[in-house]
């Protein structure tokens, strides 16, 4: 905090107390005090007695002092009372209190970091974006990627710091620790990154994490953010990657929301509504009348575009045969997967059950 900001604080309590108290930074220049007179002195001997004991009470030369570290466990800055009594130290603590509290605030409000991580939390009113990208001087029309990494099996709080190392560029990137097992990347690329660019630092991520934590990750692609305002929303859709992607295709590790395809909207229906669909679909008899085998075959069959003489081939198996079973199929649930239409609805029911079986194990 700057000098001007100490001193509004001190000058709003000064009427509390008749004692007269301030800060000194770390070389023991006073620079803010309820006595205007004592500012810009010199008090190096009281630095040296506080730097050695920086979070304790410490009386010293009839002043009583109590420092303050900043997060890599140097002294910053001490407030300090006149007196060495027990309302000196009371009066001492209070300050400390008072002025740590607004340190906090003050950093949070002018930190580029935090700010970022607001966005994409939703913990900021839009109206006030505009106020503290111009603060904090970041460009409100800029393309920007959100990435979501989660760590599966054992998560490593270092894992921030290694991802950090990959994006030195601290004025445009920025590595956020979520929780405990996500971290979350908001690049701003020099060019507008497409699909491919996008997946490619996804990658070059996991391997990093893989090879200095031994962790595995499944990372989550939002779209493009152009705006600032916009970020909050790519950061969701890139969890709502990692949600679909489990569900429906739970062995890729990197997943772009772009690409989830049909199923984000099955992801996003209610369930009863998919029970109605399946009890509709299949009149005749349940999907779970169909055994392993022709579940594979049917899968076969899709893969291969619905296309009867490779997926035989691919099958082992005389293209009659194959024929006969497609047929027996449509007797027993009613729809005939060589028509387009019907293939797309025994397609779509699929993935419906397969979402309302993830709902299930919650």
């Amino acid at each position: 905090m700057t000098s001007n900001v100490f001193q509004e604080i001190v000058s709003q309590l000064k009427d509390t107390t008749k004692r007269t108290f301030g800060v000194i930074d770390h070389e023991g220049t006073v620079v803010a005090c309820a006595d205007t007179t004592f500012l810009r002195e010199r008090w190096p001997d009281a630095a040296l007695r506080i730097v050695t004991t920086p979070e304790q009470i410490v009386s010293f030369g009839q002043k009583t002092f109590r420092g303050s570290v900043n997060s890599a466990g140097l002294f910053e800055f001490a407030v300090f009372c006149i007196g060495e009594d027990e309302l000196a130290q009371t009066l001492c603590g209070m300050l400390f209190v008072t002025i740590e509290n607004a340190k906090r605030f003050y950093e949070e409000k002018h930190d580029r970091g935090t700010f970022v991580k607001n966005i994409i939390m939703d913990n900021i009113l839009p109206g006030d974006i505009y106020v503290r990208a111009k603060t904090l001087q970041f460009a409100t029309d800029a393309p920007r990627a959100v990435f979501l990494i989660r760590q599966i099996g054992h998560a490593d709080v270092t894992a921030v710091d290694v991802v950090a190392g990959l994006f030195p560029n601290k004025q445009k990137d920025f590595v956020l620790s979520i929780n405990e097992a996500d971290v979350a990347v908001v690049t701003q690329p020099d060019v507008e990154p497409d699909a491919e660019a996008l997946e490619a630092t996804a990658k070059q991520i996991a391997e990093h994490l893989k090879k200095e934590l031994d962790v595995e990750t499944v990372i989550g692609i939002g779209t493009v953010a152009r705006h600032l305002r916009e970020l909050a929303d790519a950061y969701k859709e890139a969890q709502t990657a990692i949600e679909v992607g489990k569900v429906f295709d739970d062995e890729k590790s990197i997943i772009n929301y772009e690409s989830l395809g049909i199923g984000r909207l099955i992801y996003q229906l209610p369930t009863t509504l998919c029970d109605i669909f399946l009890s509709e679909v299949f009149k005749k008899n349940s999907i779970d009348s169909l055994d392993q085998e022709t579940l594979f075959t049917i899968n076969e069959f899709f893969e291969n575009d619905l296309n009867v003489s490779e997926t035989s081939r691919k099958l082992f198996v005389h293209r009659n045969t194959l024929v006969y079973r497609l047929e027996k199929i449509n007797k027993q649930i009613g729809l005939d997967l060589r028509k387009f239409d019907h293939a797309i609805v025994f397609k779509v029911a699929m993935m419906v059950r397969k979402y309302l079986a993830s709902q299930d194990m919650r």
